[in-house]
């Protein structure tokens, strides 16, 4: 008899495993030993050599400072890096996790010697440090705007540094429970024990049958954990909290923006903007789906169903890589040369295997190395469309590397951008190669759907969160109160066309940006308002527009939205920046209607 798993993993073909010994050889290398050496003597080299001079350096002098402060990054960042994407592979090894807490631990110690330097920026006089930057420090100024963003929320630095110094056994310990709580978790279904990967991977197969089966066997083990998940969610609120009110933050998103460069009023205008389009985007598209199921409602396990007469084939990893670079090189032969790096070298992670981390993701590790993706490959349509969307996150940070440790980094506004110019690049060439008229139907409920779960799910994930944060800041909540928090939120982003049952009430649990980086969500949707409205610029005058694309990602951290987007014509300021973006997805399901 054959083996379905098997046979899966044949037609698959050969998935790549990274190697990380671009950054290390392993855990007990020399070169590591050496670099934390390194590290701390510099920090306290550093501390020695700048503390409290910061103010009667010249330009020059002022840059030395902050490229010093720089190259101490860099080692730390690598180091950091390298523990990350270990642990990532492998969450469940003791002794895995023990190398990442000891790295963190340690860099957080050598890290201590620092604080003062941010801290002491700040407090220089504006009018010396404009003095300041005619000199080497003009490089930095990007930096230096961001870091002064931050003086009215600042503390002492005996304060500051308690913070630093607690954050391995504070937020960072509570971030470790929560994922390895979920590499741990088995979910029983048929007689198999399946990873949280494997499992959802189910809620997308053809099979309604297996899809409920599959729906109810991972909200039940999701519920066995309810009171850990809840205790993990209230702590980080609470913990939260306490930090914004000693900052001065009056809303649980205002340090988020902050750190995002955008403004709480951009931020409210697209939320209110993605909201106002429930009603006529996700409403209007279950209720279609709906119909196309023959059903009046959709049971939560058919929202990602694939539709009636969809192909049911395993893409297998050669194709799926190939499509992508395709895509990309359609549009710019530089832009597939990067992304060609990445499948040439081990920079790519992409088999699912019991206690590696779930998802995916495209960690930058430091400007002097290069970035790895992590991947769950399976095969599927979205599976390739993942791809390219981590790939257009790699691309972006090769790209931007040459702005340094310190300006490399692009705010969330803009870090999606690449990763969903990348995803609509894929889809509009397979699109366009489709001349079947049922397949074509398939392939843009497919992309409205991914659009849907791009903007409305994320925003909605944003509202829930500040729901709950808002609900903390009152009282502790019962799993229950988070629970009917999450319920009603997705009832209102969904509609009345998707049916929700007790199982679905614990989905919250598992989703991993509420404890790793709280608020970030609504950069999903802010990035896909840019593409489409990026798009439409491009099909409208594509001559010019890829150089001008490309200038865009490789200034990484060094401007801000309104810069970055002026050479398009557009401004996320402005209400008609956001119902642009949003008309597109309004627009594919008119075409969808129209279609029958």
């Amino acid at each position: 008899m054959t083996n379905p798993q098997a046979q899966h993993d044949d037609e698959i073909g050969n998935l790549p495993n990274w190697d990380l010994s671009d950054l290390y050889s392993g855990p007990d290398c020399p070169a590591l030993s050496d670099d934390l050496a390194r590290a701390e003597r510099d920090a306290t080299g550093f501390d020695a050599t700048y503390r409290g001079r910061l103010a009667n350096l010249d330009g020059d002098g002022l840059g030395a400072a902050i490229a010093a402060y720089e190259a101490i990054e860099d080692i730390l960042g690598r180091i950091t890096s390298y523990a990350q994407l270990t642990y990532a592979g492998n969450l469940s090894d003791p002794g895995i996790a023990r190398f990442h807490q000891t790295m963190s631990e340690r860099v957080n110690d050598i890290s201590s010697h620092l604080v003062f330097f941010r801290l002491e920026l700040n407090g220089i006089d504006d009018g010396i440090l404009a003095d300041q930057m005619q000199g080497a420090a003009a490089r930095y100024r990007p930096w230096i705007d961001d870091v002064r963003a931050f003086r009215p929320h600042q503390l002492s630095e005996d304060i500051e540094r308690l913070l630093h110094d607690k954050r391995v056994a504070a937020r960072a310990a509570w971030t470790r429970l929560f994922e390895e709580v979920m590499a741990d978790m088995r979910f029983e279904l048929d007689g198999g024990s399946l990873t949280s990967e494997e499992i959802l991977n189910r809620l997308s197969d053809p099979n309604e049958s297996l899809r409920r089966r599959a729906a109810a066997a991972f909200g039940e083990e999701l519920a066995r954990h309810g009171r850990v998940f809840s205790l993990i969610t209230n702590t980080l609120a609470k913990d939260k909290e306490i930090e914004d009110k000693w900052r001065n933050f009056e809303r649980p998103q205002s340090s988020r923006n902050l750190s995002n460069q955008v403004e709480d009023e951009v931020v409210d205008a697209l939320n209110t903007a993605v909201r106002s389009t429930f009603p006529r985007i996700s409403h209007r598209y279950y209720r279609l789906k709906a119909g196309w199921f023959g059903k009046e409602a959709l049971d939560h396990w058919d929202r990602n169903a694939p539709l009636p007469g969809a192909e049911d084939r395993v893409i297998p990893w050669r194709e799926a890589r190939d499509t992508v670079l395709a895509a990309y090189g359609d549009f710019s032969g530089e832009l597939a040369d990067i992304g060609r790096r990445f499948f040439d070298n081990a920079w790519i992670d992409a088999p699912v295997r019991e206690g590696k981390a779930p998802g995916a993701f495209a960690h930058p590790t430091v400007p002097s190395a290069h970035p790895y993706l992590l991947l769950n490959y399976q095969g599927r349509v979205r599976d390739v469309m993942t791809l390219a969307h981590e790939l257009g996150h790699g691309v972006h940070q090769i790209l931007a590397a040459d702005c340094g440790p310190l300006m490399a980094d692009t705010p969330l506004t803009l870090a999606e951008t690449a990763s969903v110019f990348g995803e609509m690049l894929t889809f509009r060439r397979v699109l366009t190669a489709e001349d079947d008229l049922q397949r074509r139907r398939i392939m843009l409920a497919s992309k409205v759907e991914d659009m849907i779960n791009t903007v409305i799910r994320q925003i909605a994930f944003y509202n829930f969160e500040l729901r709950v944060h808002e609900a903390r800041r009152k009282a502790e909540l019962t799993a229950e109160d988070i629970c009917d928090i999450w319920i009603d939120i997705q009832g209102e982003s969904l509609g009345p066309a998707v049916r929700f049952d007790e199982s679905y009430r614990w989905y919250w649990t598992y989703i991993p940006h509420f404890v790793h980086s709280p608020f970030y969500v609504y950069a999903y949707a802010f990035g896909d308002c840019l593409v489409n409205s990026l798009y439409a610029v491009y099909e409208q005058a594509s001559e010019g527009f890829a150089e001008r694309y490309l200038d865009m990602l490789r200034a990484g951290g060094t401007r801000r939205h309104r810069e970055l987007l002026a050479p398009f014509g557009l401004d996320a300021s402005d209400p008609a920046f956001w119902d642009g973006g949003l008309g597109v997805v309004s627009g594919l399901i008119d075409e969808l209607e129209a279609m029958g």
